[in-house]
C-alpha cells in the first residue's frame, strides 16, 4: 500500500492556479524583456520605451483601481510565481522520492 502523499490537495491547486499565474507572468516577463531589448539594441530613450514600463509594472490598473492596483498586481504576481515554484519543486521532489524507491531492490 502506498503511503499518503505528503502534498495533500498541492498538485490541485497548482493545476487550478496554473492559468489564473500564466497571464500576468507572461505580460510582465515580456514587456520587462522587451523594454530591455528595446532600449539598449533598438535605440529607444526611455520615453519612447515608457509604454512598456507600463504594462510590465501593472501601472495600466490605476485607471480602474487606483493605485493600489499597480501594488496588488505586483504582490499577486510575486506571489503567484513563489507559489508556481515552491509547489511545483515540491510535487517534483515528491516524484523523484517515488521514482528512487521503486528502483531501489
Amino acid at each position: 500500500m502506498s503511503e499518503p502523499s505528503p502534498l495533500p490537495g498541492w498538485r490541485e491547486l497548482h493545476r487550478n492556479l496554473a492559468p489564473v499565474v500564466l497571464l500576468p507572468l507572461l505580460l510582465t516577463v515580456t514587456t520587462g524583456l522587451g523594454y530591455r531589448l528595446l532600449r539598449d539594441w533598438g535605440g529607444l530613450n526611455r520615453d519612447q520605451a515608457h509604454l512598456f514600463m507600463v504594462l510590465h509594472e501593472g501601472e495600466w490598473l490605476q485607471h480602474w483601481f487606483g493605485r493600489g492596483g499597480e501594488t496588488a498586481y505586483v504582490l499577486l504576481n510575486a506571489l503567484g510565481l513563489l507559489w508556481m515554484l515552491v509547489s511545483g519543486c515540491g510535487l517534483l521532489w515528491q516524484r523523484l522520492r517515488r521514482a528512487l524507491r521503486r528502483a531501489q531492490p
